[in-house]
């Protein structure tokens, strides 16, 4: 049962992955940097906009950003394949997350699809287009 969930996670985390580098790469040069034009519609705001907030500068570059998503990738197949069930159910190494190691795991890949919206619903409001659902990732597993 182990291997079925390792599979499945694996494959949808790769999924979320790819629908961010699909939405990367799909941002034209001229949306990417002028992002301080986007205005979510109510009731939603830019609270990362407000003055306590500290933004990365410069903005990271496309580039730089799939380079990461690349690690985030070799990074998880190692993680999925050492995967067992009791490491699974550990508490995860982060004192400001009580939850286990599996849980976890579904929290980031959350975290990662919700930037992948994020940036959908940028490329929707500035070029009325934004990339395909990614089903299932993952697929080749390099050795």
């Amino acid at each position: 049962m182990m291997d079925y969930w390792r599979s499945a996670i694996r494959q949808q985390f790769h999924a979320a992955i790819d629908m961010l580098a699909n939405a990367i790469k799909a941002c034209p040069d001229s949306v990417w940097s002028g992002e301080s034009r986007f205005h979510p519609p109510p009731p939603f705001g830019l609270t990362e906009l407000e003055p306590d907030v500290v933004l990365p500068a410069p903005a990271y570059g496309k580039d730089e950003l799939l380079g990461y998503l690349e690690h985030c990738r070799k990074k998880l197949d190692a993680v999925m394949a050492g995967m067992t069930e009791v490491w699974a159910a550990n508490p995860c190494p982060f004192p400001y997350r009580e939850m286990s190691n599996g849980e976890l795991l579904l929290y980031n890949m959350r975290h990662v699809q919700h930037h992948a919206a994020q940036l959908n619903m940028l490329l929707r409001q500035a070029i009325d287009s934004a990339p395909r659902w990614v089903s299932r990732g993952g697929q080749k597993i390099k050795p």
